[in-house]
């Protein structure tokens, strides 16, 4: 079932009796918007003639998704006989989960899920797409038939949708060739190029893979002559990546099993140094505080993905090192076992805590812990997916998310201890209105689609039990 797009209001002002601006909290702040981007910002105003919200943030970006993987939560939770289940065990059941998939519920479980982010305060998402072909491995008579169908469910959704068709060819970047569950991965580079030519034509004023992957990278498993034809194909050179969303691990397989990445033996140097030349997507990998150092310095945006990462046994990410020589981070949702991003940045915190065996340790001296992390991932979040976002200030996208404080563990709290008890402090936290674009998408805590689309999605988890 192909569900209609929602219509949605297109705003002009906003009122927030608190406001996390990029001076600081304000109160009684109105937003001017015009043509989907904050035009002034008044502290000390009145509300009338404008949407009045309680708490207003920054709308957060999900750096790293697979929407498709939402339909399969909870489905790789039961122990092996041999009790050492990992990541290359819960990537047998993926597999097996990914063949099963028609176009219509490969659309309807992303239509469903990006409205789950909406309402939990995303305001965009960055698919690392992988699905290019039918369940025995042949291309659709559209080859980019679920790539639209991707884009269809952001498009009807209202959500931002950055695209990223991955370049996926063989078992790993050292060239072992691809298993029979990856049938439905694999593409040539010219199949890409003309994935993403008719991509770009299909999402219009869309956000494309061609400017977001200057800052993810689109070539997951696929050797270094290939990735220089996909950088020809598209009409640039394969610079350095600007963003790469990782998995850091302490077990290692093989070389020649890795799905990932290719070790530093295969690349001739560390596969962190080798991939942000390359502009890989995807690492598990232990890293060295020279390779923290050097990611951090570089630039780039290191997508996170704290409840995945949990989830998967992946291990923990040096974030205390990373952050104190200014490393920026955006999070995601990877495998989607998680839809909030403050559970994100609570878990993301809580492993420092658990590995250090301290508190606070992602925040500065005298710093905020729920607001560093806030402000932080919805600002690299923004980078790492192309947008001029993840602040509430002039010239900046209106994407935002506003919450209710109506909850009494938030009574007589103001500024970073809102923050801090959104983050630490409640579960399930839902946003009471979200504005993508300066389109209303979210109102009252609702999406306008989100009643057909549930049912949508009920209908392909029945059909896949």
């Amino acid at each position: 079932m192909r569900l209609p797009a929602v219509q949605r209001e297109r705003l002009t002002q906003v009122f927030a009796a608190q406001a996390l601006t990029l001076q600081g909290w304000q109160r009684d702040v109105r937003v001017r918007i015009e043509d989907g981007v904050i035009a002034d910002i008044t502290a000390g105003a009145a509300a009338s003639g404008a949407l009045a919200v309680e708490l207003l943030l920054p709308g957060m970006g999900n750096v790293h998704s697979h929407a498709f993987q939402r339909a399969m939560a909870g489905l790789a939770e039961v122990a092996s006989a041999g009790g050492r289940d990992n990541f290359w065990s819960w990537r047998e059941v993926m597999y097996r989960f990914a063949l099963r998939l028609t176009p219509e519920q490969v659309e309807a479980v992303a239509r469903y899920f990006y409205i789950e982010l909406l309402q939990h305060g995303y305001t965009a998402v960055g698919e690392f797409h992988y699905l290019h072909k039918d369940a025995n491995g042949a291309a659709y008579a559209d080859p980019t038939e679920l790539s639209h169908r991707i884009i269809a469910a952001a498009r009807g959704t209202g959500i931002h949708l950055t695209h990223l068709p991955v370049l996926y060819e063989t078992a790993n970047v050292g060239g072992l060739a691809a298993q029979s569950d990856q049938r439905r991965f694999l593409h040539a580079p010219r199949n890409s190029c003309a994935c993403w030519r008719r991509c770009k034509s299909r999402m219009g004023r869309m956000r494309t893979s061609r400017s977001a992957s200057r800052r993810i990278r689109c070539g997951r498993c696929a050797p270094k002559r290939w990735r220089r034809c996909w950088g020809r194909c598209r009409g640039s050179a394969w610079a350095p990546a600007r963003s790469i969303s990782m998995r850091r691990s302490r077990r290692r397989k093989s070389p020649t099993a890795s799905p990932g990445v290719g070790p530093g033996r295969s690349s001739g140097c560390s596969r962190m140094r080798a991939s942000m030349r390359a502009g890989a997507s995807s690492m598990r990998r232990t890293w060295t505080r020279a390779e923290t150092k050097a990611l951090a310095s570089s630039g780039a945006v290191a997508g996170l993905c704290p409840t995945t990462e949990a989830n998967l046994g992946d291990g923990i990410f040096p974030g205390a090192d990373y952050i104190r020589q200014g490393g920026k981070f955006g999070i995601g949702s990877d495998s989607n076992v998680c839809v909030s991003p403050f559970e994100e940045l609570r878990q993301l915190e809580s492993a420092q805590r658990l590995s250090r065996q301290q508190r606070t340790v992602l925040a500065g001296a005298g710093e905020s812990t729920g607001r560093g992390l806030y402000a932080r991932a919805a600002a690299g979040g923004a980078q790492a997916l192309g947008l001029r976002a993840g602040a509430v200030a002039p010239g900046m996208r209106a994407d935002l998310a506003a919450y209710d404080l109506d909850h009494p563990l938030l009574a007589g709290k103001s500024g970073d201890a809102l923050l801090d008890t959104l983050v630490f402090g409640l579960s399930g936290v839902r946003a009471r209105e979200v504005i993508v674009g300066g389109r209303h998408v979210v109102k009252d805590g609702r999406h306008e689609a989100m009643q057909e689309s549930a049912e949508a999605f009920r209908e392909v988890l029945r059909a896949l039990a």
